[in-house]
């Protein structure tokens, strides 16, 4: 979620790609932490409160809720994007979308590729 407060491709990239081309992917310890970044940077991406819970709200609607029985700590350098890699692993996600890439490379051995929103998005319309 921090990608979505860069300011950059990955907030158009979540809000206007069609939802049935993706499978999103989320647990509960994720939509915390997704409330607890989009809530401090609410006020530099021009959000309220309730726009804040809408957005949460919407992606908890559209994704699916992982259970994770298995934790892989520490598998990457931030325990908050280990958050995100055991979602991934769980839910046996093709790719990760994140300006991160660098510090997403240990998730490769699992078969889940490291993609950018710029990346992303090429494959995505390379497959319309």
């Amino acid at each position: 979620m921090s990608s979505l407060c860069d300011n950059s491709l990955s907030g158009p990239m979540l809000i206007c790609t069609p939802v049935e081309l993706l499978e999103l992917a989320v647990s509960v310890p994720l939509v915390i932490e997704y409330e607890d970044v989009l809530s401090r940077q609410a006020s530099s991406l021009h959000l309220n409160a309730q726009d804040v819970g809408d957005l949460l709200n919407y992606i908890c609607s559209v994704a699916r809720q992982q259970s994770i029985f298995f934790l892989w700590r520490p598998l990457l350098t931030d325990p908050k994007d280990d958050m995100v890699a055991e979602v991934a692993v769980a839910a046996q996600c093709n790719a990760v979308v994140t300006f991160n890439t660098k510090d997403f490379g240990s998730i490769n051995r699992f078969g889940i590729a490291v993609l950018t929103p710029g990346q992303f998005l090429s494959k995505l319309g390379a497959t319309q």
